[in-house]
């Protein structure tokens, strides 16, 4: 803890990790499952959450400490020594979170090392060594009795998704998740700045460190929520939309195409009625169903082609002329 450079190499080593060099190894790798890895590694970080969260608590935050002004106890013994180790613990356990990133590069979940995460993830280590190292305890902790609590909320989350898809109903509540996020940074926010405006022997240049990346941190996990859940109600309203369209369509398509079929219904009724089919004796139909007889002689096929064309073929003309002829001869 005597210099800040371990701490920023580490910081600055993860973002190269999971932002180039990690994508690049997995690039032509499968993705692991790692699904026993995720459920105890989750596990354990609910438990050490959890740990930590009781600490502090038992540090101050349980009926000693002010919430309104708490200066630090620089004290060597009993309750400030248990502040200042769960500060310590606190501090160690923002570089147990950089797994978090490595498993989504070993599982090739690109999408899942956005940039609200490894800012926040690439952050906190630093952020939380100025405290440590000069503000072991005091107002600036209830950063951290926060965090360590949504904590315990966020890994319990990951556990029930890395068990399987039977814990999914159990999951409703994942939307609210970065909700408690948020409301969470407005409640450091408002803790933190109230000593700009009252007298409290706490430094002020922490006020405005914690202040501002709660103020950070709202607007990033705001943009993420925003995009994320307002997107998607969104998405599924247009989705919504199209589907009752597209019923909407294709009832208009039943009906056109059952309105067609009762036109061609009454035509050929009305077909029928004007003389159905006639049979040559030589078994020709006619296009229409309907032969053309001339004394005797059959010629369907010919005559099918008046009907089509519009034009009598000369030989049919002179045939019908014939008896005509005779007649006048007699």
């Amino acid at each position: 803890m005597s210099s800040p450079f371990p701490t920023l190499a580490l910081c600055l080593g993860y973002v190269y990790l999971v932002k180039v060099l990690g994508p690049r190894l997995m690039e032509n790798r499968k993705p692991f499952q790692l699904r026993n890895t995720l459920i105890l590694y989750n596990f354990v970080q609910v438990v050490f959450s959890a740990w930590l969260f009781y600490e502090c608590l038992m540090g101050g935050w349980w009926g000693t400490y002010s919430f309104r002004c708490q200066p630090v106890d620089h004290g060597t013994t009993g309750q400030a020594m248990r502040m200042v180790h769960a500060c310590w613990w606190y501090y160690f356990s923002k570089f147990t979170e950089f797994f978090d990133t490595f498993f989504f590069v070993m599982r090739k979940k690109t999408s899942q090392v956005s940039t609200l995460h490894v800012i926040h993830h690439g952050c906190m280590p630093m952020s939380v060594w100025f405290g440590v190292k000069f503000t072991p305890g005091g107002h600036s902790t209830f950063f951290g009795l926060l965090n360590t609590f949504v904590h315990i909320v966020m890994y319990t989350y990951y556990l029930f998704t890395a068990l399987g898809p039977q814990f999914q109903k159990y999951l409703w509540w994942k939307k609210y998740l970065t909700s408690l996020q948020m409301i969470q940074f407005v409640a450091i926010m408002v803790h933190a700045f109230q000593l700009l405006f009252i007298d409290c022997n706490y430094p002020k240049a922490f006020v405005w460190w914690i202040g501002m990346h709660a103020v950070m941190f709202f607007f990033l996990f705001n943009e993420f929520y925003q995009s994320t859940y307002k997107a998607n109600k969104l998405r599924k309203a247009a989705a919504a939309e199209a589907k009752r369209l597209a019923a909407e369509e294709a009832k208009l398509q039943n009906g056109s195409a059952a309105s067609s079929n009762g036109s061609a219904i009454t035509a050929n009724g009305h077909h029928g009625k004007n003389g159905s089919v006639h049979h040559h004796s030589n078994g020709s139909a006619t296009s229409n169903g309907t032969s053309l007889l001339s004394n005797g002689v059959g010629n369907g096929n010919k005559a099918a082609d008046y009907y089509v064309r519009g034009d009598l073929p000369a030989e049919i003309e002179i045939t019908q002329r014939q008896p005509s002829s005779r007649n006048q001869v007699q």
